[in-house]
């Protein structure tokens, strides 16, 4: 009944959006304009159709003051990237993909020191390596680590994504469509799909290692919050916004919430927030392929501005210092009843 009642409605205003302030003085407010469809609707439903929605989103936006648009969540991987929706939108539009690289890779290596993963001895796995956030990670993960494994669905697209950016890495690597055989060898693991199922299993995964998920809807099985204590897994893409961000309802009172504490916002949202606190009005992510440079650029930009990686969560709630310990002590334990 959700699904039918989603199908027919029309794009609408749900938050305001203000508070967000840098140390300098800076400020911006926006709006938060749902597309409203599940994301295998948006897959599976005629591509118009969806542009057609996600334009009357922007345009919604645009009669409200926006200078920028930005695509989160599925709308941002529905047909060509953002590409044609930038084509025929009436202001400039960005799918937050280079501030969610840049976040995605920092939390990777926050949970490995957490978990006190030497990342030089360490073998990591990308999965999604074929996607625009995906590839872009591996180049960034793979100066840092021993060894790292490309994982995607379709193996001729995969193949010929490592044979292109093999011989630049500085670190042996390898390529693979079997996930649990991949996520067996792996210590650090980032996932970065467009899929709508569980594709990471309890079962798969090394005592000890840790697991960053940029992905939404969320790729790694509830259950290894219950059957694997000795494994860390972390949201990667939240930033702690600068100032004292409030998400106000239009059409009701009180708080919006996406779930996440007060003050945070996903990487995706970030992008586009330090967009119009820079005046930088430009389609600044679009596509499949990610320019590094840009990724680089727009992770300086969000220091210097005051965003800053969120506490740790998991499965939608916190972790905090006693779980990260037990997390580690657990691993420490499986691992000598193994030795």
């Amino acid at each position: 009944m959700i699904r039918k009642i989603l199908a027919w409605l029309p794009a609408y205003n749900a938050a305001h959006v203000t508070g967000v302030r840098t140390a300098d003085g800076r400020e911006t407010e926006g709006w938060f304009v749902m597309a409203p469809l599940l994301p295998d609707q948006m897959l599976a439903m005629p591509r118009e159709h969806v542009y057609n929605l996600i334009l009357n989103a922007i345009a919604i936006g645009v009669e409200l003051g926006a200078d920028v648009a930005g695509l989160g969540a599925f709308t941002g991987v529905v047909g060509d990237g953002g590409i044609t929706i930038a084509e025929r939108a009436p202001i400039p539009v960005t799918t937050g993909n280079s501030l969610t690289i840049a976040a995605g890779v920092r939390s990777l290596f926050r949970g490995a020191d957490e978990m006190g993963v030497d990342p030089a001895t360490a073998t990591a796995v990308v999965i999604g390596a074929t996607g625009s956030i995906g590839g872009a990670c591996v180049e960034l993960i793979a100066p840092r680590v021993a060894r790292i494994i490309m994982v995607a669905r379709n193996e001729t697209r995969l193949r010929k994504a490592h044979e292109e950016m093999a011989p630049r890495l500085p670190c042996p690597s390898s390529y693979s469509t079997d996930i649990a055989a991949s996520v067996a060898q792996a210590d650090l693991i980032l996932t970065a799909t467009s899929s709508t199922q569980d594709i990471i299993e309890p079962e798969f995964l090394r005592s000890g290692s840790v697991v960053c998920e940029l992905s939404l809807p969320h790729d790694v099985s509830r259950r290894v919050a219950v059957e694997r204590p000795d494994v860390l897994v972390i949201e990667g893409g939240n930033l702690r916004v600068p100032g004292d961000m409030r998400w106000d309802r239009v059409r009701e009172p009180g708080e919006f919430s996406l779930g996440l504490p007060r003050g945070t916002a996903l990487a995706c949202m970030s992008e586009t927030m330090l967009l119009a606190l820079e005046d930088r009005f430009e389609s600044y992510t679009l596509g499949r392929g990610i320019d590094l440079g840009k990724v680089r650029e727009i992770d300086a930009l969000a220091e210097r501005a005051g965003f800053a990686l969120s506490d740790m969560r998991a499965f939608d709630k916190a972790i905090g210092p006693e779980r990260i310990a037990a997390t580690r002590a657990a691993a420490d334990a499986r691992r000598a009843l193994t030795a």
